[in-house]
C-alpha cells in the first residue's frame, strides 16, 4: 500500500493553508504531524480523506495523488451512530461482522455434521474454521473485552444503550470502533484528548503493533516518541520530513537549522569576500580580469537560502512571589466527593515541592483540587495551610464571568489599579498583543483562554498553584513554555495533568488515584513508574509463592524454593553475561565516534561540509544505538535489582 501526494495546496476562500504538500504513507508507517495550532494539521488529514481539497502547490514538481490499492482510511470527523437503541456492545460488534456471521455458519455447519458426515459439509466446516481463524476469531473477544476496560468502561456499561452514555463518552465509544475496524490508514486527531493514563498506555501499545498504517496529529510528546517512525512537520505552509520518532526530530530540526545556518553565514562571508575584492579591482587593468573572475565565481554559486527561524513564540512570566513558610499544606483523611465519597486522601507538601496528580477519570483528581481551593466542602477530614500560603486556581473548564468582553476588558475589570500601558505590556509576555487585546473572549481559542487564564493568576503572584489540565488545549510549544515557567516557578504546584511527558518534566511528587486507593510517592514519573514495575514482580512471587504454600507441604516448598532459587541465578547469570557483552558493545560503539571525530578534525576534511554532514549521520546513527543498547542494560539491571 502506498499513498502520496505531490506538491499539494489546499486554500478556505483567498486564504492558503497549506501552499506547499509533500507527503507519502507507505504500509505499516507511523507518522505525526506536528507543528503549531493552525498551521494546517487537522486541515491535512480532512484532505487525505477527501481529496477534492487539494489543488496545485507552488512547488516544481507536478501536482498528483497517487494510490496504490485502494486503501481504506478510518477517519472520526463525526459521532454519529445509526441507531441509539443498540447497546455498547452491539455497536462494537458491528466492526467484527465479518467474523459474528461466520460464527453463525460454523454453527449451523456443526448441527448438519451431528447428522451427516458429507464430504463437501466437511470441507465446508474446515474452511470456516480456517477463516475463522485467519480473520481472529478466536481472539476478538478478548480484545474487544482489553478495549472497553482501558477505556475506562465496566462490564455493566457494555449493556447500556448508547442513548444512555455522555457526549464525552459516545466520543470514545465511536474511536473504540474505528480502531478495533482496522482501516488501512488510520487517521487519528489527538486521539489522547480526555483520555486517562491508563488507556492512553493501552491505545500506545495497540498502536505500536498496529499492523497497518497510522497518521497522527498529537501534542502528546510521549505518546509520539514511543509510537512513530516519521515526523512530518508543518510549518510556515510548507511540509518536511524527518525521520525517528519525536525526539529524533527535534534533533534533527535544531542539526538541519544549525547546518543550514552555518553555511549560509560562511556563504555570505565568502560573497562578501569575492565582492570586496572585485570592487578593489575592477577598475585597475592590470586586476580587471581577476576581478571579473571574482564576479563569475560568485554568479555559478548555487545560492543557500538563509533558514527560516524557529516558529517559537512563546509567553513568559515575569512575576515574584511572597514566600510561604516551609510547611505548605497538611492533608489529613480528607474525604472528598460531592454526594458520595470518591476517596480518602493523606499527604503533606512543602515550600517549593510540585506534586502531580494522576489517575482515571472520574475518580476525585479535579475535585481534590477544589476542596483544597475552598470550591468544595469536604465530607470529612482536614486539611491546612501553612504561614503566609497564597493561593492560585486554575480551573480546566476555563469560564469567565462576560464573554463579550474583550481580553483587555477582562484583565483590566480583574486589576483595575494597572495603567493601559502596564496591562498590555503583561498581556503581551503571554502572547496578547496588537489586536489580539481587542479579541471578544467569546472568540478565543481554548489555548488563548488558557493563556489570558494563567496570565491573570500569575499576576496575583500566588505561592501555591493549583491547575487543572492547564496543557489541554495547548500546542506543543505552548506546553514547553509553561514547563519552563513552571520549572522556574519558586512557589509550591499541585497539578493535575494526563500529559505524562509535561509530568515527568516538572513533578518531583506523585499523587495517583486508583479506585478507592490513593498512592503519594516521593520522586519523579519515572521512578514512579519504575517502582511500580518492581511492586508488580514483587506481587506476582508472593502471589505465586501464597497459592502453592496451600497446595504443598513444607518439605515440597523447600524444595521448590531450592529449585527457583536455582532457576533464579541460573536466569541472572544469564542477564549478567548479557550486560557485560553490551558494555563491551557500547565501548566498541564509542570508539567508532572517536574514530569518525577525529576523521572530522583532519584539515582536509574541514570545509567539505557534505563530507562533515555525512560523518555526523553517522555519529547520530551510531548514539542511537548506544541509547538502544543502554536501556537494554538499564532493563537488565533492574531485573537484577529487582530480585
Amino acid at each position: 500500500m502506498n499513498y502520496r501526494i505531490v506538491n499539494g495546496s489546499v486554500s478556505y476562500g483567498a486564504d492558503t493553508v497549506l501552499e506547499e504538500i509533500n507527503f507519502e504513507i507507505n504500509e505499516k508507517d507511523k507518522i505525526a504531524i506536528v507543528g503549531r495550532n493552525g498551521s494546517g494539521k487537522t486541515t491535512l488529514l480532512k484532505a487525505l480523506v477527501d481529496n477534492s481539497m487539494l489543488e496545485e502547490g507552488v512547488g516544481n514538481s507536478k501536482f498528483g495523488v497517487y494510490k496504490q490499492g485502494s486503501p481504506v482510511i478510518g477517519y472520526l470527523k463525526q459521532i454519529d451512530f445509526e441507531d441509539d437503541s443498540k447497546t455498547m456492545l452491539e455497536e462494537i460488534l458491528k466492526v467484527y461482522k465479518d467474523i459474528t456471521d461466520l460464527e453463525l455458519k460454523i454453527e449451523k455447519l456443526e448441527e448438519k455434521l451431528q447428522e451427516s458426515s458429507d464430504e463437501k459439509l466437511i470441507e465446508s466446516y474446515t474452511e470456516s474454521l480456517d477463516k475463522y481463524e485467519f480473520l481472529g476469531g478466536y481472539t476478538y473477544k478478548k480484545e474487544i473485552d482489553t478495549a472497553i476496560r482501558n477505556f475506562g468502561f465496566s462490564k455493566e456499561d457494555e449493556k447500556k444503550k448508547i442513548s444512555e452514555f455522555s457526549g464525552g463518552q459516545r466520543t470514545k465509544i465511536a474511536f473504540l470502533k474505528l480502531i478495533l475496524s482496522k482501516p488501512d490508514i488510520l487517521l487519528l486527531d489527538e486521539p489522547t484528548n480526555h483520555l486517562d493514563i491508563t488507556a492512553i498506555e493501552w491505545l500506545e501499545s495497540y498502536l505500536r503493533s498496529y499492523p497497518k498504517a497510522v497518521v497522527i496529529v498529537s501534542h502528546d510528546r510521549m505518546f509520539l516518541d514511543r509510537i512513530v517512525n516519521k515526523v512530518y512537520e508543518i510549518e510556515y505552509g510548507t511540509m518536511t520530513l524527518y525521520k525517528g520518532n519525536y525526539k529524533d526530530y527535534e534533533v534533527q530540526k535544531r542539526a538541519n537549522y544549525e547546518k543550514q545556518l552555518k553555511d549560509y553565514e560562511y556563504q555570505q562571508a565568502e560573497i562578501k569576500r569575492l565582492t570586496d575584492i572585485a570592487n578593489r579591482f575592477r577598475y585597475k587593468p592590470t586586476k580587471a580580469k581577476m576581478a571579473l573572475s571574482k564576479l563569475k565565481q560568485i554568479e555559478r554559486m548555487v545560492r543557500i537560502e538563509e533558514p527560516n527561524k524557529y516558529d517559537l513564540k512563546t509567553f513568559h512570566n515575569n512575576f515574584n512571589i511572597k514566600e510561604s513558610g516551609k510547611d505548605v499544606l497538611e492533608v489529613k483523611d480528607l474525604e472528598i466527593g460531592y454526594d458520595k465519597v470518591l476517596q480518602k486522601v493523606s499527604f503533606s507538601l512543602y515550600r517549593g515541592e510540585k506534586l502531580a496528580v494522576i489517575g482515571e477519570n472520574g475518580i476525585g483528581k479535579s475535585t481534590l483540587l477544589k476542596t483544597i481551593a475552598g470550591i468544595l466542602k469536604p465530607l470529612g477530614g482536614s486539611f491546612s495551610f501553612g504561614y503566609n500560603v497564597s493561593i492560585g486556581y486554575f480551573d480546566q473548564q476555563l469560564e469567565f464571568k462576560n464573554t463579550e468582553n474583550t481580553v483587555f476588558e477582562e484583565f483590566s475589570e480583574e486589576f483595575p489599579e494597572l495603567t493601559t500601558t502596564k496591562a498590555r505590556t503583561i498581556l503581551g509576555s503571554f502572547l496578547f498583543t496588537g489586536e489580539d487585546v481587542e479579541k471578544k473572549i467569546k472568540v478565543l481559542s481554548g489555548g488563548e483562554k488558557a493563556r489570558l487564564k494563567l496570565c491573570e493568576i500569575f499576576k496575583k503572584e500566588p505561592n501555591l498553584l493549583l491547575l487543572d489540565e492547564p496543557t489541554n488545549h495547548m500546542d506543543i510549544v505552548g506546553k514547553e513554555s509553561l514547563e519552563q515557567i513552571l520549572k522556574e516557578y519558586k512557589g509550591t504546584l499541585i497539578f493535575v495533568s494526563h500529559d505524562r511527558y509535561f509530568v515527568n518534566k516538572i513533578a518531583d511528587r506523585i499523587l495517583e488515584f486508583k479506585p478507592g486507593k490513593v498512592t503519594f510517592f516521593d520522586g519523579n514519573y519515572e521512578e514512579f513508574q519504575e517502582w511500580k514495575e518492581k511492586s508488580k514482580e514483587q506481587e506476582k512471587i508472593d502471589s505465586y509463592n501464597s497459592e502453592n504454600s496451600n497446595k504443598e507441604n513444607s518439605d515440597t516448598l523447600k524444595q521448590k524454593s531450592s529449585k527457583n532459587q536455582y532457576l533464579l541465578n541460573k536466569e541472572n547469570s544469564k542477564r549478567k553475561n548479557k550486560m557485560n557483552k553490551i558494555e563491551k558493545e557500547i565501548e566498541e560503539k564509542e570508539e567508532e565516534i572517536k574514530a569518525i571525530e577525529d576523521e572530522m578534525k583532519k584539515e582536509e576534511n574541514s570545509t567539505d561540509y557534505v563530507k562533515l554532514a555525512e560523518l555526523q549521520d553517522k555519529i547520530q546513527e551510531i548514539n542511537k544505538d548506544i541509547e538502544k543498547k543502554m536501556e537494554e542494560w538499564e532493563e537488565l539491571n533492574n531485573l537484577l535489582e529487582g530480585n
